[in-house]
């Protein structure tokens, strides 16, 4: 009996062993949707373009809703002034453009509208290369299970060594240079990179990531040198204004000032020329003179 007892605890035993080992040689990774799309050039830039679509759709949906209040308001206005039969004129035009507004709202932002169209049509080539290149990965570095972590899965807990989002993104970007690039060099390189392994790759996003973090780091230090350099030369161009408008206007009050005096001057000759005038009258001509002073006898 004590046998039997021994024998069952050991097959038990050898079987948790045998889970335990197969648990631990499953391998699962996950990939990050919405990370490989933002960092995806063509699809940030198709992106940017229909937001300035969607800013239009919403600027007209606005322009026709100001319309109907302003018609609404109008209509409360002059409604005493109305008949019935022009009241319900103008209640069913109202109707008719808020009817118009509704299809227009449903027509760019409802189910199966512009906006949902275009974002399937945007999203759709990169997910299909993301499950592409997913399948590659799994057979090539013999993954068990790849997750998508921004799909509906609830994933409480991912260990970030498992993430191989960086590693999809990379192969879409080498995907994108290689209808790009002409010299064998760059062949060469591109077939290198792709027959590194899994860890090797890993490595190699790493040190990109880390390369590019300390670009953004050196284009932030060189913006922020030209955004101080900037304000430094407005400080120096608004004092070199300021002592240029204060020598201006201090050489337009001496001007002033000089011709103010000079108007003084000719006002106080002209003055002094009316007073003597006044004080010396012409003499007038004495009657009988015969031009030597001497009057002409009777």
């Amino acid at each position: 009996m004590k046998t039997k007892k021994l024998i069952f605890f050991t097959l038990t035993l050898l079987c948790f062993m045998f889970v335990a080992k197969a648990q631990r040689g499953v391998r699962i990774g996950y990939v990050d949707m919405e990370y490989i799309l933002e960092n995806v050039p063509e699809y940030r830039e198709a992106t940017i373009q229909l937001e300035g679509k969607v800013q239009r759709w919403r600027q007209d949906i606005e322009k026709k809703s100001n319309e109907i209040e302003q018609m609404k308001l109008n209509l409360s206005n002059e409604r005493v002034l109305l008949t019935n039969e022009l009241i319900e004129e103008r209640e069913e035009d109202i109707k008719i453009k808020e009817d118009e507004m509704f299809k227009y709202q449903q027509d760019r932002f409802g189910p199966n509208g512009d906006l949902d169209i275009q974002r399937r049509r945007l999203v759709q080539p990169i997910q299909d290369q993301v499950f592409n290149i997913v399948q590659e990965i799994a057979v090539n570095k013999k993954y068990d299970f790849i997750f998508d972590k921004s799909a509906d899965i609830v994933m409480l807990f991912a260990a970030k060594r498992n993430d191989i989002s960086d590693i999809v993104l990379r192969s879409i970007n080498r995907a994108a240079k290689r209808k790009q690039i002409n010299s064998k060099k760059e062949k060469k390189e591109l077939e290198r990179i792709d027959n590194l392994s899994l860890e090797e790759n890993q490595v190699l996003t790493e040190r990109e990531i880390a390369n590019e973090e300390k670009r953004v780091e050196r284009e932030k230090a060189i913006e922020e040198k030209k955004t101080e350099r900037e304000k430094l030369m407005e400080e120096r161009k608004r004092v070199r204004d300021s002592v240029r408008a204060a020598k201006k206007a201090e050489s337009e009050a001496r001007r002033q000032k000089t011709l103010e005096e000079r108007q003084k001057r000719k006002d106080s000759i002209a003055n002094a020329r009316d007073n003597k005038n006044n004080d010396n009258p012409p003499n007038e001509e004495n009657e009988g003179d015969n031009g030597d002073g001497n009057k002409e006898e009777d």
